[in-house]
Parts: C-alpha cells; sequence; structure tokens
C-alpha cells in the first residue's frame, strides 16, 4: 500500500486558504455583497408572500 503524501495534501490546503483569501479581498474592495439577493432579506420574504390576494383565515376581516 501507497503511504500517503503528506506535504501535497499540506500545500493544497494552503493553496485553498490562499484563494480563499483572496477571493474575499476582492469582495471587500468591491464593496459588494457576496450573493445578488439583498442583504436585509427582502427579496426572501417576497418569495413567501402570497400572490393570490386571499387573506389569512386566522385573520379577521373588516
Amino acid at each position: 500500500m501507497a503511504t500517503p503524501n503528506y506535504s501535497y495534501e499540506k500545500r493544497q490546503r494552503e493553496l485553498a486558504k490562499k484563494r480563499k483569501a483572496e477571493e474575499k479581498r476582492q469582495r471587500k474592495l468591491s464593496g459588494k455583497p457576496a450573493d445578488e439577493s439583498a442583504p436585509d432579506g427582502t427579496e426572501a420574504e417576497a418569495d413567501t408572500a402570497p400572490t393570490t390576494g386571499e387573506t389569512n383565515p386566522a385573520e379577521p376581516q373588516t
């Protein structure tokens, strides 16, 4: 059985860390969030809102 090459694995981890740090640095410089959704979550709330105009049956109608 072949022995594991720990130095190769370590180098790969180091390269991944460098890559991730560089991407984070670029995001900070651009000043934009990582994803395209709104930072306050308004976009996610809009998806859950009913679109048929029906009211919630638990709420009394006025």
